[in-house]
């Protein structure tokens, strides 16, 4: 397992071959990396990755830039190497959770793939605004002005991509976990308007998913506080399903309080989402109020 030789091409790289050359790091902890065109070198390799002009995953072979290519996905995006790689290993990389594996490939393999095969217009919008990942592993090849050998380069980017994965996949795993939470506590909250989380959880996607009554959620905050928080009528939206009553903007400590007769209200922001109190029950109350306003 540790005595493998992987093959990748040399010279300038891209990110498809250095996210491969990554995942594999998740596979083997170990192995002996050659990077070049010799076709002699690469067929005695045990894994060759974007190079070869062969796609065969059992004999370790993961080139997409042969004649018709690699396969696609039901999107239509072309598989790249990394995209290759993460059909193979990508469910073992992430400790056998298919969520997980198909959350990063929905995320991150497949805008590298996309990217890669000159496929990203028309098929993931927004790829190309602003620097991307695949712009960023292209800008750890040296310049015409600095004396640095490709290979040094190459294993550099891997080391940063390496990190990328490993936190894209925790990333994944807690989007993953959180949903399980929310769910659960949208099936046990007493009132549906009023989801209750025992720890703050990303809890958007789920809500909007799961529940079209719900409207305010209450959570802990890391200071051990409460907060009230509303519903957007759609994710991304600044307009909420119904906003914490008016006459309570922008007030804060005593004024709120008066307001609110809740002797431990802290604050509500001024756009009327999110409001808070220093314990659970006052901040009920809260929802109380605001679902009658």
């Amino acid at each position: 397992m540790n005595d493998k030789t992987i093959a990748t091409h040399n010279g300038n790289f891209h990110a498809d071959d250095v996210f491969s050359i990554a995942a594999l790091k998740n596979i083997f902890t170990s192995f002996t990396l050659i990077r070049t065109r010799d076709l002699e070198i690469i067929a005695k390799a045990d894994i060759v990755v974007d190079v070869g002009g062969e796609y065969a995953p059992d004999a370790g072979r993961f080139d997409h830039h042969q004649r018709g290519g690699a396969g696609e996905r039901e999107n239509g995006i072309p598989y790249s190497s990394f995209g290759l790689i993460w059909q193979k290993y990508g469910l073992e990389i992430c400790q056998g959770n298919q969520d997980v594996a198909n959350s990063v490939d929905a995320g991150l393999v497949s805008t590298i793939d996309a990217i890669d095969c000159g496929y990203a217009e028309g098929v993931t919008k927004g790829i190309n605004k602003g620097i991307s990942l695949s712009q960023t592993i292209s800008m750890f090849n040296p310049t015409w002005q600095e004396d640095c050998h490709f290979d040094t380069c190459f294993d550099e980017a891997v080391n940063f991509a390496s990190r990328v994965l490993t936190r894209f996949i925790a990333s994944a795993n807690g989007g993953i976990s959180a949903k399980e939470i929310v769910a659960k506590a949208i099936e046990n909250a007493e009132d549906p308007r009023v989801i209750v989380l025992e720890k703050y959880t990303p809890w958007k996607r789920t809500v909007h998913a799961l529940s079209e009554e719900a409207l305010y959620m209450i959570y802990p905050s890391g200071s051990g506080q409460w907060r009230i928080q509303t519903v957007p009528v759609e994710l991304g939206s600044f307009e909420d399903r119904k906003p914490l009553p008016k006459q309570w903007a922008g007030l804060s400590d005593k004024a709120l309080k008066d307001e609110t007769g809740i002797d431990d209200a802290m604050f509500c922001h001024n756009g009327l989402f999110i409001a808070g109190a220093e314990s659970f029950e006052s901040t009920m109350k809260m929802a109380s109020i605001a679902l009658q306003a």
